[in-house]
Order: C-alpha cells, then structure tokens, then sequence
C-alpha cells in the first residue's frame, strides 16, 4: 500500500505551502483539496504549478471531493455536471487518477411513512443510474470515481450500502473510498469487509477518535491514527489480505492541528501512517 496525506490535514494553508511542507517532511505524495488548487490556479498558471510538483517531487494521488452528482435534478444537477467536467479536466491536466465523490442527500421530505419508503425506492434507483454516468464521463478523462459513505448522512450510511450502489451501476470505473471514521462512526459492520476487493476498493482514508461516543463526533475530533480507540490493525490486515495495494490517505479536519506548521503536521502524520503500515 502507498501513503499520501490529504490537504485537510493543513486546511488554513495553500497549496503552494502544502507541496513545500510535505515534501520538506518526507512525503511526497498529497490528496487533493480540490478548493486549494483551483485558488492556486487563479495566480499560478499549469505549467508553473507542474513545475512546482515536479521541482518537490510530489504526486498528486487523488483528488476531494465532488458532491451533487448522484440525486440532484433540473438545474441544480446541470450546475453540478458542469463543476463536475471542470474538475475531471483539472484532474486529467495534472495527472490525478482518483476523485472523491459524496453521495447527496434526498431531496424529498414524504409525509407518510409508505411515501418515504416509494422515495426511498426511487431516490436509490436514481442514485444508480447517476453513479454510471458520473463513471462514463470520469472514464473519458481517464479519472476512477471513488465513492464515500457518509456516516451522519440520510442517504448512503454505510460500506454496504455503497458498495451495492457501485455494483447495481455497473461501471468498472467506480469504487469505494473506505474512509475509516465513517466506517466506525455509522453503521457499517465489521463483516462489511468480506465484500471488499482490490475491483471495488478505489481509496482508503485514515484517522482515529479518542474518548468520544461516537454518534457525537465531528470532523473536528479526528486524530492521528493509532492515537485513538478505532481497532485498525484488522482492518489493515484485512486490506493486506485481499491484496489491494493502492492509496491510504491521511485525513484529518483537526482545527488544532491547523494551527502548526504545516511541515510539522506533516511529519506527524507520516509518522503515524508508517507506524500503523510498517507491519506490511
């Protein structure tokens, strides 16, 4: 498995400085927060900032995230198409070979019970076809979807339910971002692993959670894997043992690390990552 560390893990800083810093601290391989290279861009041109990469030595691993493809319609689905095809150039400009999508919520609100069950039906049938052709446009610009469950979400909970959307769609081209505070978090189960495989696992995400119940914790209240309670031993040796070899991502959204320098953070979450790989 290779490392890399997401740009949220350093969120008050610019891409600029985030490509110094890791690579200054070792690591020369970032998740994307696509909002930083897209401010990046508007005083730097691509050729400068591919030089930039290119000077550090730093690859672009994947890239986060896009929201509003899979349930949206009329002209709010139009908007997030079209922000959608500005990103999967941005990601063919630079090489980056995985997107981050989250499923949106529902936009329904039934008033009976058997109404949210028909919704339900039809939002998830919706759900399906839209995963497919999000997958065929990303696979013209030689970009693999990664789709993420949201643990606080209505829509999209957990790794089951995930996974079933990425089978029914049909699409070689999309899998699933195994972000592991959502996996603890919600409701997926630990036997939700068995229906991992290198074809439908695209991204793996890291962190941890100390002393908080878990139906009250925040982005705010990830930490450094390995500093925590969540058991990722078994679920890097069940990733070990199904032979997936891609990205696990550091990614925090912790505002105390926020406040340190970048090259600091990225030191510290490096050293986390190969603490918790180092078995491998």
């Amino acid at each position: 498995m290779k490392t890399c560390i997401s740009e949220a893990v350093t969120l008050s800083h610019t891409f600029a400085e985030d490509v110094h810093s890791y690579a200054d601290a070792g690591c020369h391989a970032l998740e994307v927060w696509l909002t930083k290279l897209e401010t990046h861009l508007e005083k730097h041109s691509v050729a400068d900032t591919r030089k930039l990469l290119e000077d550090r030595e730093m690859t672009l691993a994947a890239a986060s995230y896009q929201g509003g493809l899979l349930l949206s319609q009329g002209e709010q689905r139009k908007a997030h198409y079209d922000h959608f095809k500005r990103r999967l150039d941005l990601c063919q400009s630079f090489g980056i070979p995985i997107l981050l999508i989250a499923a949106d919520p529902p936009l329904y609100s039934p008033a009976s019970a058997t109404e949210k069950k028909e919704a339900e039906v039809a939002g998830f049938r919706r759900a399906i076809d839209s995963l497919a052709q999000a997958a065929q446009w990303a696979a013209a610009f030689g970009v693999r979807l990664a789709l993420e469950f949201r643990s606080s979400a209505s829509f999209c909970t957990n790794l089951e339910t995930a996974l079933a959307l990425i089978a029914q769609c049909g699409e070689a081209n999309v899998g699933v971002n195994l972000d592991v505070f959502h996996y603890y978090t919600g409701p997926s189960k630990f036997e939700d692993l068995a229906l991992l495989s290198p074809a439908n696992l695209a991204f793996v995400q890291l962190s941890d959670l100390l002393s908080v119940p878990r139906e009250l914790a925040s982005d705010a209240d990830r930490i450094l894997p390995g500093e925590g309670d969540f058991r990722l031993q078994p679920i890097m040796e069940h990733l070990r043992a199904i032979g997936y070899d891609g990205w696990v991502s550091l990614e925090l959204f912790n505002p105390t690390l926020w406040q340190l320098k970048p090259t600091q953070v990225a030191e510290l979450g490096l050293a986390s990552l190969q603490r918790l790989l180092g078995s491998q």
